[in-house]
This record gives C-alpha cells, sequence and structure tokens, in this order.
C-alpha cells in the first residue's frame, strides 16, 4: 500500500533477485574458444543495474494473473536488449561514456571489438531466449508476438531510430515535439514493450485492457526518461553509477537544457501520473 510501502520494495526485490538468478543462468559459458566474448557478457549484463523492465514484465504479468514461470523468458530478453544498447551506447563512436552501473565500461574493461560484439551477442541471445523451445511454458503464438513487440521496440521506429536522432541533435537545439519524439523511441519504446511483454505472458494480447497498458508504457517510459535527464543534471556521480553532467558536456538536448528544470521535473510527474491514471480501468 502507499502507506506502508515496504511489501511493495520487497516484491520489487524478488523480482529484481529472479531477473539476476535467470540472467547469470543464461549466461553461463560453454565454449572455450569464446571465454573473452562470454566474460564481457557477463561483466555487462551481471554487474548490477535497476533491472526496471524485467521488473516491469513481471509485475504487469503477475497482475494479470500468470505465474512467474511463463515471463522469465521475456524479463531476461528484454534486459539483455536493454544491456546490448547501454555498451553500444557507451562506445566512442556513440556516447563515449567511461563509466556504467559504478564500474568501467565494456570497451574499457575489454576493448572497442569486444564490446561490438558483446552487444551484438546480447541481442542475439535475447531472441534465441524468447523463441524458447519444445518445454517452454507460453504458447508459440505468444511468443511470436512477443518478438514483434520487442524487435519493433528497438529498431528505427524504437531504440535505434531514437539513437541516430541523438547523435544527429548534439550541438544543435531542438524543438520540445522532437526531443520528445526522440526520447520516446530511444528509452519510452523499450520500457513499453517490457509492460506488454507481461501483458502478453498474461494472457492479454489486445483489446481495451492491452490499450489501457500500452498508455501506461507511454507516459511511464516518457517520465522516466525525463527524469533520468534531471538526474544528470541534479545527481552525483557516485549515485548515478555513471558520469554526472556527461549530457551537457557533450552538448546533448535534454529537457532541461531545453524547458529548465522546474518544467522538466512537472512534466516529469505529469506523465508519471497520466501513466498511473491509465490503470484505472483495470481495477
Amino acid at each position: 500500500t502507499m502507506s506502508d510501502p515496504t511489501p511493495v520494495t520487497a516484491l520489487l526485490e524478488s523480482w529484481r533477485a529472479r531477473c539476476e538468478s535467470q540472467l547469470a543462468d543464461r549466461l553461463k559459458d560453454r565454449d572455450p574458444a569464446t571465454a573473452r566474448l562470454h566474460e564481457g557478457m557477463r561483466y555487462s549484463a551481471l554487474g548490477g543495474g535497476k533491472r526496471l523492465r524485467p521488473i516491469l514484465v513481471y509485475c504487469t504479468g503477475t497482475a494479470l494473473g500468470a505465474p512467474p514461470e511463463r515471463l522469465d523468458d521475456a524479463a531476461v530478453a528484454v534486459e539483455m536488449l536493454h544491456v546490448y544498447s547501454l555498451v553500444h551506447d557507451d562506445l566512442p563512436a556513440m556516447d563515449d561514456d567511461d563509466l556504467r552501473r559504478g564500474r568501467p565500461t565494456c570497451h574499457k574493461a575489454f576493448d572497442e571489438g569486444t564490446a561490438v560484439l558483446v552487444g551484438d551477442a546480447l541481442q542475439a541471445l535475447a531472441f534465441e531466449v524468447l523463441a524458447g523451445d519444445s518445454s517452454s511454458p507460453l504458447p508459440a503464438a505468444s511468443r511470436l508476438q512477443q518478438i514483434q513487440v520487442l524487435s519493433r521496440a528497438i529498431g528505427t521506429d524504437g531504440m535505434a531510430g531514437g539513437q541516430a536522432i541523438d547523435l544527429a541533435a548534439v550541438g544543435k537545439v531542438l524543438d520540445p515535439r522532437s526531443l520528445e519524439d526522440m526520447h520516446r523511441r530511444k528509452t519510452g519504446a523499450l520500457l513499453r514493450a517490457s509492460v506488454l511483454l507481461g501483458a502478453i505472458g498474461g494472457g492479454v494480447t489486445d483489446g481495451p485492457r492491452y490499450e489501457a497498458l500500452w498508455r501506461y508504457g507511454t507516459d511511464l517510459g516518457l517520465a522516466f526518461q525525463i527524469q533520468d535527464d534531471v538526474l544528470d543534471v541534479l545527481g552525483e556521480t557516485a549515485t548515478l553509477g555513471k558520469i554526472a553532467g556527461a549530457d551537457a558536456a557533450r552538448g546533448k538536448p535534454t529537457y532541461p537544457s531545453i524547458l529548465g528544470l522546474a518544467e522538466s521535473q512537472r512534466l516529469a510527474r505529469l506523465h508519471c501520473d497520466r501513466a498511473i491514471e491509465s490503470l484505472a480501468s483495470l481495477g
């Protein structure tokens, strides 16, 4: 409940721990010839993180009555894709970051070539996990829909497109609408997909409930990214686990740089409230 957040915190922690265990199990090294690549994959995927996206898969699916076993593959897949995006975003050709989750980024801990392959391999493994096998508890049709949802979320209309807009926008002033479009693709699309993966795992594949969860994921994704922009200004490197102030140093367009800090904080709250309102029809 809102008055006592402890049970909620404990629930979120239980989902985070479940994802951690599932990830570790799927990333066991099986081939000595690619030991360094596997080491890089484990370093990047098991090096901490909030696990927000898999938590959204578990929370959505279980709220709709699905047992966790029907959600594990989607939770692991979405986190692998998130980690892949971080490894590639950190590369010198992209954001050129030295710190991620409080540790050296993958290309710093290993090398640039390995980091590229780590991202490639995690993306491939994510879809292999999602495709499942004969023992998978989720029907093939549901898995196919999940693959479609996830592939769209990381393509040109999603994460990759958002990153392309971001790269082209460095040093320029974007209008608020273009900034929102960039963030909806780059960050929001995968967060919304996490919610929808949980919905599909819970047997909700279309109709009013699916649409309500679509709206929830959309507003949640935007609130999250605006708050991330705000924390880049207000946060400290030790707390964030990545270099504070990096956006401003690179001349990247952000909500605070375009709309100011106070308006950015107001917008984050607005989209958070809208996300919650979207769930009203679900009881």
